[in-house]
């Protein structure tokens, strides 16, 4: 499998997850094990530009894809705009659903982001126990209304 760009040769148990895989053997520990039942959406990446909670996904049924998580959205030396966006707005106070929200923000598509309302419903499956949802919202918004 391709994670952020590089390729990568994994021996994993056919029962591993992707989450696990991902911050067990490669340490790319953005990617937060939150409910372990797909309902929080703190483990959202990115898998092949889609929107998956990587929780849910056993590793071997990621060969051949690119994942994308929170380290590798960035294609340069500066944050992606999305990560901007997130500080500029104070869209974060513990942090633990951030990596989550950001690569769930980063996989959205234009017909999800057309309005606030908009990317409040598209943004649902990620859930902020400390309440930042209307400054996540705002940056999300924010970040894809001016890219």
């Amino acid at each position: 499998m391709r994670v952020n760009g590089y390729a990568h040769q994994l021996r994993v148990d056919n029962r591993a997850t992707l989450l696990d895989v991902l911050r067990e053997q490669l340490s790319l520990t953005g990617t937060k094990k939150g409910c372990d039942h797909g309902q929080c959406g703190a483990c959202t990446v990115l898998l092949d530009g889609r929107r998956v909670v990587s929780c849910l996904i056993l590793a071997v049924t990621a060969e051949g894809t690119e994942v994308t998580t929170v380290e590798g959205l960035s294609a340069g030396p500066g944050l992606h705009p999305i990560q901007e966006a997130f500080i500029e707005h104070d869209a974060l106070q513990c942090g633990f659903c951030t990596p989550g929200q950001i690569c769930s923000a980063a996989g959205l598509t234009p017909q999800e982001t057309a309005s606030l309302a908009d990317v409040r419903e598209a943004m649902s499956g990620n859930i902020c126990r400390c309440g930042a949802y209307v400054n996540i919202a705002a940056a999300v918004y924010e970040s894809v209304s001016t890219s």
